[in-house]
């Protein structure tokens, strides 16, 4: 549990899945009870066969263990199908979770931590539940229960039992001390060298065509080679352990061979129960055995429930949000502080402006001003750490995302299509309807350009665009933020990839925009696309240095350009003042008459 005593997701899903637990417990006692049985069939072939010679008693033995050793093994498959099931479900369970919680984490952190680590800790940990070593977790209970029956053989054997499994309780114990903090830390460091390669193969355009690889490879290759350094250290001792447990037990149950012929020879016990002896105790010891041998996997596998198990505490479930009438465009934005996740410094400083519904509205500003987080503040994608940003009266984290969705248009910097036919990317992998399709195509004038594709708007697009130039990847990424004719749409640098023909298509967009009394914001550079707003804001700094109607807005900035020229004319003059030599003083000569 949390801090809070709070269960998380995980902790549910295994209490939902303790039945199956419990049953696999049942069908363990069952099985281990039908160990004995081979116990037992020796001591009835040394002290009931041999001495009465009997064939009829070997037949019906030898049949009867035939049948247990079936049962047995049946029983085994049972308990191995109970725990695929319980894995299969606790996947079934999360695995929604964990994706919208990966999604999360790249979209708070700006992609920065965009990794499939989580699903990935989920897979490797079902695979655990199926594997044989869960298998001795359930056996070695009955470690107990064996040393009882030992002790029924001989006190002397209960004893050497006891001893035995001390001996190899120690050795487990060791073990988990000197492998676990090494492979803890072998596996954080891997964790993060997925997410470096990760990163890397996303940008290795960038890593060619500039030469980068060598580097860029050797950077990795120290982190790799501390990896395998501490991988290495660490099974070269869960090895060593694992020898010493694997001899150990063997030695053990040789030497309970030898105790038991020496009560033999005393006529304690009879031969039988020496060779039953050591059988016994092997069977007693093996589940720690394995466990020793298998800890490296349960390392890991405590490793990965740990971080799913707090991923989860920290990341709660989206909480249910009650349906709110459909969106008419309307924003505004009240004193909003927003800074980016994890950032300690505020880019945005509690601005405050409105824009009401079928406005388009220009943002501009220098590099760094804050138009990005403002975009994201406004599409809901971050949160105000201060202050409220509205749409239609309600905070933007009021709205259900899902419902909300269809009413917003989105044309991000970086265009990213994804892995798919062009009809699915511009109906946002939602039922395609054809209709909708072209429309939206024909507004972003990229339908007669679909349709010389080799098929169309069927063509498979990969993650990066397959074959698309950059001004076609981003003509169809706006044909997506036109599907189903939003209510408000956010372009951010819109034209960046455009020739004079793209910024024609974007020019008529705004004019159906308009038409459809959408709000449209538009974040650029570029100046040609202003004529076609109705207001700008100019941030600067994070603050709005100017907000109003464009032709006020765009006369205040010339305004302010004529004043600075006219001070850095004077500042130049005065400095050309300064630097220039002094005149000489003029000389008065008197003439004599």
């Amino acid at each position: 549990m949390n801090k809070q005593g709070l269960r998380s997701d995980l902790q549910r899903a295994l209490s939902l899945c303790k039945g199956a637990f419990f049953a696999a417990a049942g069908f363990s006692m069952v099985i281990n009870l039908l160990t004995l049985a081979p116990t037992i069939y020796m001591l009835q072939l040394y002290d009931r066969v041999l001495s009465s010679r009997s064939l009829t008693t070997l037949t019906m033995l030898t049949l009867v263990i035939v049948v247990i050793f079936i049962t047995q093994g049946a029983l085994e498959w049972v308990r191995s199908q109970i725990l695929v099931r319980v894995s299969a479900r606790l996947e079934t369970l999360l695995n929604e979770r964990l994706f919208k919680i990966a999604y999360k984490r790249s979209l708070y952190s700006g992609g920065q931590q965009a990794s499939s680590q989580p699903l990935d800790d989920l897979t490797s940990l079902r695979q655990f539940l199926t594997g044989s070593g869960l298998f001795a977790f359930f056996d070695a209970p009955w470690l107990p229960f064996y040393v009882a029956l030992m002790f029924a053989f001989h006190p002397y054997f209960g004893w050497f039992a006891i001893i035995s499994a001390i001996i190899l309780l120690i050795l487990a114990i060791v073990n988990e001390k000197v492998t676990s903090k090494v492979l803890a830390e072998a596996n954080g460091l891997a964790v993060v060298g997925r997410a470096l390669v990760n990163k890397n193969l996303r940008n290795a355009e960038v890593i060619e065509s500039m030469g980068m690889l060598n580097n860029i490879h050797q950077r990795w290759l120290v982190g790799s080679n501390k990896i395998l350094a501490l991988q290495a250290q660490a099974s070269s001792r869960a090895g060593l352990i694992t020898s010493l447990s694997k001899t150990t037990r063997m030695l053990l149950q040789s030497l309970i061979l030898g105790l038991g012929a020496y009560l033999a020879i005393l006529q304690e016990i009879s031969p039988g129960l020496m060779i039953a002896g050591s059988i016994l105790l092997g069977k007693a010891l093996s589940p720690i055995d394995m466990i020793i041998a298998s800890w490296k996997g349960f390392i890991v596998a405590r490793e990965q429930y740990a971080r799913l198990n707090q991923l989860l505490t920290q990341i709660p479930a989206d909480r249910e949000k009650m349906t709110l009438p459909e969106p008419q465009g309307n924003i505004s934005v009240e004193q909003a502080v927003v800074a980016p996740p994890a950032a300690k410094i505020a880019v945005i400083k509690g601005i405050s402006f409105t824009i009401s519904r079928g406005e388009s509205v220009g943002i501009i500003g220098a590099s760094g001003a804050g138009k990005s987080t403002l975009v994201r503040a406004l599409l809901g994608i971050w949160p105000a750490a201060n202050g409220k940003i509205r749409l239609d009266g309600a905070d933007i984290f009021e709205w259900d995302r899902i419902e909300l969705g269809p009413y917003i248009g989105y044309l991000p910097q970086d265009i990213e299509l994804f892995e798919g036919t062009i009809s699915e990317n511009i109906a946002r992998f939602g039922k395609v309807d054809p209709q909708k399709v072209v429309e939206a195509s024909q507004m972003a004038d990229v339908h007669e350009m679909i349709l010389r594709l080799p098929e169309g708007y069927d063509t498979v697009l990969g993650a990066s665009g397959g074959n698309l130039s950059g001004g076609q990847r981003q003509r169809i990424g706006l044909a997506r933020a036109l599907y189903g004719n939003p209510r408000v749409v956010v372009l951010d640098e819109p034209n960046s990839n455009l020739d004079d023909q793209g910024e024609a298509a974007l020019a008529n967009a705004m004019i159906r925009l308009k038409q459809q009394q959408a709000t449209v914001i538009v974040v650029t550079h570029r100046h040609n696309i202003l004529g076609r707003l109705d207001k700008l804001l100019i941030l600067k700094d994070g603050t709005i240095a100017a907000y109003g109607a464009r032709d006020e807005v765009l006369a205040h900035l010339q305004q302010q350009a004529q004043a600075a020229a006219q001070q850095q004319a004077a500042a130049q003059q005065q400095i050309a003042q300064q630097a220039a030599p002094p005149r000489p003083a003029a000389t008065t000569f008197t003439v004599p008459i």
